[in-house]
C-alpha cells in the first residue's frame, strides 16, 4: 500500500471512532449517528476547537477571495 493511502485509512477510522464516542458518550449524543459521523470525518475541528475557528476564517476567507478575484 501507498503511503497515502495509509493516511487516509487512518484518517477515516480516527472518523469512525470519532462519531462512535460522539453517538454514546459526546456532548451531541441526543442526535442521530448520521450527524455524529459528519462531525466525525471533521475529527481535528472537533478534538482541537481552535482549530476550526482557523478552519472557519480561513474558508471565509477564501470565499472572499474566490468572490473578489473570479471573472465577471
Amino acid at each position: 500500500m501507498k503511503i497515502s493511502h495509509i493516511v487516509i485509512v487512518g484518517y477515516l477510522v480516527l472518523a469512525f471512532f470519532t462519531a462512535i464516542y460522539g453517538n454514546f458518550w459526546g456532548d451531541y449524543d441526543y442526535k442521530g449517528f448520521a450527524y455524529n459521523l459528519g462531525r466525525g470525518l471533521i475529527w481535528p475541528a472537533v478534538w482541537f476547537p481552535a482549530f476550526g475557528k482557523f478552519l472557519g476564517g480561513l474558508f471565509i476567507i477564501a470565499f472572499v477571495a474566490y468572490l473578489t478575484l473570479s471573472k465577471r
